[in-house]
């Protein structure tokens, strides 16, 4: 009887200890793993829901011990570098990182050999390996930023089109010259014609003019009217 009393506690113990603890989370989230009555933690294990997503076999891997200097003494195989962190020198609780591939039961032993256990199952696992897709709401971004890249897509190579398609145009339809005439001053030519005819007046109308001896002009019928005759010089004394 007194041998049943003193295994008693220890019985309870390993019934608690052996529980197992579900918990769930998403990739990115972080999660708390904790040795539930267990009261001297020795070592951490690690048997994967999937194994093969891993490119590992099946059955436990050992991820940390304790040590007597207080620093745990972390397997240098284990899938979980860079995202696993002890919050206590006891390892009585682990921080994860989660990710893809990271489901399965984390079993904590104690030092009577003690187990207490975690389930973890991570959204998206599953024994044919996919990994989970983009959420709905990181799709509209990604869809946001393609229209506004072929919108400016479309925009630049309907600038480039209507550069080529005027210089196009200039280079068939070249400017044609302008007239000779349009170059030169208005009535250029007629002020020049007119200039020798009034010339030639002036000097008439002073050839003509009065004089000694010279008879004023008669003006004579014609066909087309009064016409004027050359003035008579008198050649002797009258």
């Amino acid at each position: 009887m007194a041998l049943v009393l003193q295994l008693l506690p220890l019985l309870l113990s390993r019934a608690q200890g052996e529980g197992q603890v579900p918990l769930d989370g998403r990739p990115g989230d972080r999660v708390n793993l904790s040795c539930s009555g267990i009261s001297h933690p020795i070592r951490w294990a690690w048997a994967p829901s999937f194994p093969t997503c891993k490119g590992l076999s099946k059955g436990r891997r050992p991820i940390l011990w304790a040590s007597s200097s207080g620093t745990p003494t972390v397997s240098p195989v284990h899938p979980f570098a860079g995202r696993l962190r002890v919050l206590d020198p006891g390892i009585r609780r682990l921080e994860l990182l989660l990710s893809a591939g990271d489901s399965g039961t984390f079993i904590c032993r104690g030092r009577h050999e003690e187990e207490s256990r975690t389930v973890l199952k991570v959204m998206g696992d599953g024994a044919d390996c996919r990994t989970p897709g983009p959420s709905q709401g990181s799709v509209y971004p990604q869809l946001l930023i393609l229209l506004l890249l072929g919108a400016g897509l479309v925009l630049g190579l309907g600038g480039l089109g209507v550069v080529w398609w005027q210089r196009r145009r200039s280079s068939l339809h070249p400017l044609r010259p302008l007239p000779r005439f349009a170059l030169s001053p208005p009535h250029s030519s007629t002020s020049k014609s007119r200039a020798p005819e009034a010339s030639k007046g002036g000097g008439a109308q002073d050839h003509r003019g009065h004089g000694p001896g010279a008879e004023p002009a008669v003006c004579r019928p014609g066909s087309y009217g009064l016409q004027k005759t050359s003035p008579v010089v008198a050649s002797g004394p009258c």
